[in-house]
């Protein structure tokens, strides 16, 4: 588990040289070395694991299933999403399943880097999404971490102001995940001018979408999750990780001094994470809850990362909050390592070079 901690680490190590807020970057679109070299130690890390990940085996089989197939063919599959089904054609004849893992890993990386510079300690909010988005999500959930990476862009856009962006980014997430569509009418959420204009196309947008690609996928989502009452363990420790920064973002939203677009935004979203707690106790599927909530991870990674602002005094180094929020992070990233019931299939990390040279 010693790679895993190295990432952590080196996250941490950056945020402690960076103890004062930072002008938000997502404007910037020039990326210090530090960066640049975060953003391939990621991608390199995530996108050449090797049996790393609790579906490893079924992206193995889906890789199997279109040997012999034209490329054609298996992007006019009924199955699956279209991005996931393209790069599963290609990676069937070459690269395999490192091909398809490193280019999910790099949408990733890159909506994951951009998300983080775009508050104002993004160290931190790297640090905070390491534990669970990173090693867990991103490693684990390969469509599912690059449809959540776009969706942080699609984030950033909206903290912008820019709703016809946030939708756009959507629509491609849902080509590598189709349920990424459930955060696509949270534009009309942050919308406090042009209300009625946002509202329409919005809901026109959000309908197209349906239509030409979740619409089959939902049918799928009843039978195999819901009906068949799926379960996930710890599926009540995650949902807590969304409901405890929402709680705290509710309690004290005013201190965290964001625009008017955004404060309501987020104050939807951490609406939303409290009402996962109740669906996952009302809901058959423990495992449907669990994978839709998914999408509100970038909550903690926002609420965490802007927490020594909003609780720190001003004009002055916020050490004891950062301090706090990578000791909590740490703390997250031990007890899923050394006690969760799928860890096992994230333990001992293998990467795929080092793994071949060695076979």
């Amino acid at each position: 588990m010693l790679p895993y901690w190295f990432l952590f680490f080196l996250a941490a190590y950056f945020a402690s040289a960076h103890l004062r807020a930072t002008v938000p970057l997502a404007h910037d679109g020039h990326w210090s070395a530090q960066w640049r070299m975060m953003f391939v130690l990621l991608v390199l890390m995530i996108g050449l694991r090797h049996e790393v990940g609790g579906d490893w085996s079924t992206y193995l089989e889906n890789l199997d299933m279109n040997v012999g197939v034209s490329l054609g063919e298996t992007l006019l599959s009924p199955t699956g999403d279209p991005a996931s089904r393209f790069l599963e054609g290609i990676g069937a004849y070459w690269g395999g399943v490192y091909l398809v893992n490193t280019i999910c890993a790099a949408v990733f990386s890159w909506g994951l880097v951009v998300f983080c510079r775009a508050q104002p300690f993004p160290w931190l909010s790297l640090v905070v999404a390491i534990p669970y988005l990173v090693i867990v999500v991103a490693m684990g959930y390969t469509r599912q971490g690059a449809a959540i990476g776009l969706a942080m862009l699609a984030l950033v856009a909206l903290g912008k102001g820019r709703a016809l962006h946030f939708v756009l980014w959507i629509a491609v997430a849902a080509l590598f995940h189709k349920s990424v569509i459930i955060l696509a009418p949270m534009a009309v959420l942050a919308a406090t001018k042009r209300k009625l204009w946002t509202v329409t196309w919005v809901c026109v947008a959000a309908g197209l979408l349906f239509v030409l690609l979740l619409r089959e996928s939902v049918e799928n989502l009843a039978l195999g999750y819901l009906a068949a009452e799926y379960q996930s363990s710890g599926a009540g420790i995650r949902i807590a990780m969304n409901a405890l920064p929402a709680m705290l973002f509710l309690s004290f939203r005013r201190r965290f001094a964001l625009p008017k677009e955004q404060q309501s935004f987020w104050t939807w979203m951490a609406l939303g994470a409290l009402m996962f707690v109740g669906l996952l106790y009302v809901s058959p599927s423990s495992t449907a809850v669990d994978r839709v909530a998914l999408y509100w991870i970038p909550l903690q990674l926002f609420v965490w990362s802007r927490l020594p602002n909003a609780l720190g005094r001003r004009s002055k180094k916020k050490t004891f909050w950062i301090s706090l929020v990578v000791g909590y992070s740490a703390a997250v990233q031990f007890v899923w390592l050394m006690f969760a019931a799928t860890a096992f299939a994230w333990l001992p990390y293998q990467f795929f070079p080092w793994a071949w040279l060695w076979q």
